[in-house]
């Protein structure tokens, strides 16, 4: 079969929707398939490359300014003189069989979406982000783009199947979309298990600190680009109680600093000593760094369980989360199990469930192999990738 994969992001540009894209082509090409990847031109990456039996075409592109309207993040779009034709240009060769698209309001999903709809090649089409904010202006911003753009061209190019990676999600492209029920595929991200299965904890526990120089106080790995809706506000607002009790505690966040509320707030506060920004870091460097830390606290405001949560939980750290304890379909967590809930905003339970487990050992390693066995049991990435594949097969008639 020949798939091609379509996704504005895509490696070297890190980030979950690149991470997925990625593996699901590594997946395809592995399992026999041809596959092509259509992104946009990302830092100095080359414009056509080929590795693990997939072809990499970069387009060219422009980044959107950084502002809320953008997440605060260097979002590329491939809007370009020329590019529509480029685009269909390369599927009229490749002819393929069905079109993964990633990303409902990006620029290279519309144009393949119009080729698609033309040429009566059928489309999966995965969302990675609502289109949402914490700031009201922006969230209203954002509704208008959906109602009046997103909506109405992905109503034209109908995608076959949609893929809803959480319930959240599932209830958004229903109300925001209009997408019936039958046309949505409810099917989880996952996680390169392979790459958390031998970690020794004592072991990486003593590397990274002594790397980092960190000292032998509590380590709360934050792991994941700060923007607005991961802002760490809720993460800092919980220090000084945390601090109170535990005052050689480290926070060490490990990501893109798109959004810097929090340093300032942290200022404010005086807790900023305890902050540690890496930056982002490579592939590689993030499960010894999780394995290293006695917990990690990211997803605070109520938009989701992303990733980096889960791979934390693969590495038996111990997480908080201020989530849905239903936030994946058929697979729900319970609050004190595999991972300690508390509420968006709640600074002073945040604090509370970060000194539980810090005091109490025993809690931090019975809900850090608790939130392991879970992941390992539901989030398997293998799996997830052979799940989109038959959808592909079963939408294209190749199964």
């Amino acid at each position: 079969m020949r798939i091609a994969i379509v996704n504005n992001f895509f490696p070297p540009r890190m980030g979950g929707s690149a991470y997925v894209s990625d593996t699901l082509a590594r997946h395809y090409a592995a399992a026999g398939h041809e596959v092509l990847v259509i992104t946009a031109a990302y830092g100095g990456a080359h414009p056509v490359e080929e590795r693990d039996g997939i072809r990499i075409v970069r387009l060219p592109s422009w980044t959107l300014p950084e502002t809320r309207i953008s997440f605060n993040f260097d979002i590329t779009f491939a809007l370009k003189w020329g590019n529509r034709k480029r685009v269909f240009r390369l599927l009229d060769e490749f002819k393929p069989d069905a079109i993964h698209q990633h990303g409902q309001f990006f620029d290279l999903t519309w144009q393949s979406g119009l080729w698609a709809r033309k040429n009566k090649v059928p489309t999966l089409l995965t969302l990675h982000t609502r289109l949402q904010s914490p700031v009201k202006l922006v969230h209203g911003v954002f509704r208008v783009l959906d109602a009046l753009v997103v909506r109405p061209i992905t109503s034209y190019n109908r995608p076959t199947k949609v893929i809803a990676i959480d319930t959240i999600f599932d209830e958004y492209i229903k109300k925001r979309y209009k997408i019936p029920d039958a046309r949505i595929e409810k099917l989880a991200v996952g996680v390169e298990l392979d790459r958390f299965r031998n970690l020794v904890r004592a072991e990486e526990r003593v590397r990274v600190r002594k790397e980092y120089n960190l000292g032998d106080g509590p380590l709360i790995a934050s792991l994941g680009h700060v923007i607005p809706v991961r802002d760490r506000l809720n993460l800092v607002e919980a220090l000084p109680k945390v601090l109170a009790a535990h005052p050689d505690t480290k926070v060490m966040v490990i990501g893109g600093l798109y959004f810097t509320a929090f340093l300032d707030r942290a200022k404010e506060l005086g807790v900023d000593h305890a902050l540690i920004c890496t930056g982002t870091l490579p592939k590689p460097e993030i499960p010894g760094l999780l394995a290293a830390a006695d917990m990690e606290v990211h997803d605070l405001q109520g938009f989701g369980i992303g990733i980096a949560s889960l791979e934390a939980m693969a590495a038996g750290t111990p997480t908080v989360m201020a989530e849905r304890a239903d936030y994946f379909p058929g697979v729900a967590m319970t609050n004190g199990t595999e991972s300690l809930l508390t509420k968006p905003g709640d600074h002073q339970g945040l604090a509370d469930a970060i000194n539980s487990l810090i005091d109490d050992p025993s809690l931090a390693e019975k809900v850090g192999e608790a939130g392991r066995q879970w992941v390992f049991e539901n989030f398997d990435m293998p799996k997830i990738c052979e799940a989109n594949l038959d959808i592909l097969k079963s939408i294209s008639g190749k199964g």
